[in-house]
């Protein structure tokens, strides 16, 4: 049987999953804060991790990234109210296996989490079709660009949210991070890139299509 770990912050929300779940799974552990959850995945080791997307202390990409760098056979699917674009891609960008929301049937949660735990990728219907896009897009010469290749990921994410017109607290409250650190992500950027402004920023990115 597969054995599973539940990360939320809302305690009611994870007993209601657990118990909907009843035997189709193993449940081996529960967390509703990011250093628990870090802590007992990496202790328990489960099969599938199924981790809500925002959360205090850095959200489920925080989770991800954490255990991924410890124990990378641990499979995650994230499991959220939210189907934005920008979140959906970040937790896969992160490692994630899938997406899908918290409206899904309990008998589809099931199986998706099974289909993880086979090496499949699973995604809410109406957001697999925007993920395949989305990764299509960046696949090319973007991806061998010398300049783009001097930005880590979390530089790349942080041009992209800027790019499209964030503020740098829209952009941190996205991204979970302080304005502060968006605004030093910012000048490394420019640095990096040899621009001077936020608007020869979003022209440079708009010719690479990164928007």
């Amino acid at each position: 049987m597969t054995r599973v770990f539940l990360v939320d912050d809302h305690q009611l929300f994870l007993a209601g999953v657990q118990a909907e779940l009843g035997d189709a799974v193993e449940v081996v552990g529960t967390a509703t804060e990011v250093d628990d959850a870090i802590a007992g995945i990496t202790r328990l080791e489960p099969d599938v991790v199924l981790v809500d997307v925002h959360m205090p202390g850095g959200g489920g990409r925080a989770v991800i990234e954490a255990v991924r760098a410890q124990r990378p056979d641990v499979v995650f699917l994230a499991l959220s109210v939210s189907d934005d674009p920008d979140d959906v891609l970040a937790v896969i960008r992160a490692g994630a296996r899938g997406y899908v929301t918290k409206t899904i049937a309990t008998d589809d949660l099931a199986a998706a989490i099974e289909r993880v735990h086979g090496g499949d990728a699973v995604f809410s219907p109406r957001l697999a079709g925007f993920v395949l896009d989305a990764f299509a897009g960046e696949v090319g010469p973007a991806d061998v660009d010398p300049d783009l290749d001097r930005l880590t990921p979390r530089e790349r994410e942080v041009l992209r949210h800027i790019a499209r017109g964030y503020t740098y607290k829209e952009a941190a409250r996205r991204l979970d991070i302080s304005a502060k650190t968006i605004e030093t992500h910012v000048s490394a950027v420019l640095r990096k890139l040899q621009l001077s402004s936020r608007h020869e920023l979003t022209r440079w990115a708009n010719d690479r299509k990164l928007i």
